[in-house]
């Protein structure tokens, strides 16, 4: 490894904790109170990470049904009060997600989360499942007045970790991840096995990982001297 720590940057949703099932759990609830039968976890699982109101969306399309704006701003906030009174509920860390937060530290990476879950359930989820102190920072949606694809959300993220964009690494699941490392200039680990509506080889990310055992140090280091050139 380099003088110079690398930071490491996860993703939280799809990437280091499995929180589709507690999601669409609120979708449904939402949607009970709307008198609608529950969403297919099966179809509805690949847009876990793209927040309520998008899921909410995604089911009255595929269901034909009339979507209005003060419709949708309910359930969202029936999504968003169910899903927090249950964190963590049953989301639990990938397999291997502990044993690589481990095993970059002990080799010196600082480690960071950035995410477009609301601040309080970031924070509450990560503290929850015991893995806080691990993370230099951890920034939601509303850390900043700006939030992925926007590149300044990685970017302010490694900075108030203490570490330097330049030497440092994306790790996600979907397009928005993709796009917002590209955008900073930063190389992006994306994960096989996370919530996206196509494949994620497709969305042109540094490298396509199936599991969190594969994501190592010398990984780390040997895309980000790629991406210097």
């Amino acid at each position: 490894m380099t003088g110079t720590a690398p930071t490491i940057v996860f993703d939280l949703d799809g990437t280091l904790v499995d929180t589709a099932d507690d999601l669409i759990a609120a979708i449904n609830h939402a949607l009970a109170d709307e008198g609608m039968r529950p969403a297919d976890s099966s179809w509805l699982r690949p847009y876990a990470g793209h927040g309520g109101r998008a899921m909410i969306e995604r089911v009255f399309s595929l269901e034909r049904r009339i979507l209005k704006p003060e419709t949708t701003d309910r359930l969202v906030r029936l999504f968003l009060d169910h899903y927090a009174d249950n964190i963590p509920g049953v989301s639990r860390p990938y397999d291997g997600a502990v044993a690589a937060l481990d095993r970059l530290t002990g080799f010196g990476a600082r480690l960071a989360i950035c995410t477009n879950k609301p601040q309080a359930f970031a924070d509450r989820l990560i503290g929850a499942l015991g893995l806080a102190p691990r993370f230099a920072a951890i920034c939601g949606a509303d850390a900043f007045p700006f939030r992925k694809p926007d590149p300044r959300h990685l970017t302010e993220t490694i900075l108030r970790a203490g570490g330097d964009p330049g030497h440092a690494l994306m790790v996600g699941d979907s397009r928005t991840d993709v796009d917002t490392a590209r955008n900073a200039g930063i190389p992006v680990v994306a994960v096989s096995f996370g919530y996206s509506d196509v494949p994620v080889k497709e969305l042109g990310p540094s490298i396509v990982i199936d599991h969190l055992d594969d994501l190592t140090v010398d990984l780390a280091e040997r895309l980000m001297r790629a991406a210097r050139g």
